[in-house]
């Protein structure tokens, strides 16, 4: 299966909420192509989804550094750092999402959720 077939259909597995399935798919696609932002960020998401905490950090981490400016990448590497229980990394993150994309309700909500500086 070629590289865009492969994110493709674990897009459509995420849209569908078939989780488990997305993953492999999007694991697969990211072996083939490590540095495509976009598959990194989709397969965090799906982590994410899972609860892999420890998987999706990595991915995020992947997704930022393929696009420095992209809000939605720092906001999913907060989510795996809270998920990993580190309040002080995501609040960073989702300050930086927060900044690159003003207004945002999730990003905003985010950043209430893990407390103010301590």
């Amino acid at each position: 299966m070629e590289l865009y077939d492969l994110f493709e259909q674990g897009r459509r597995h995420l849209a569908a909420g078939e989780i488990g399935q997305a993953i492999v798919p999007l694991e697969q696609a990211r072996n083939i192509s490590p540095s495509t932002g976009s598959i990194r960020e989709a397969l965090a998401v799906a982590y994410l989804r899972a609860r892999r905490y420890e998987d999706a950090l990595p991915e995020a981490e992947a997704a930022v550094e393929c696009a420095p400016n992209d809000h939605y990448a720092y906001f999913l590497l907060g989510r795996a750092h809270q998920g990993l229980g580190d309040l002080v990394a995501a609040r960073a993150q989702y300050r930086l999402a927060t900044w690159l994309r003003p207004g945002d309700h999730a990003y905003e909500s985010a950043l209430a959720s893990v407390g103010p500086d301590r």
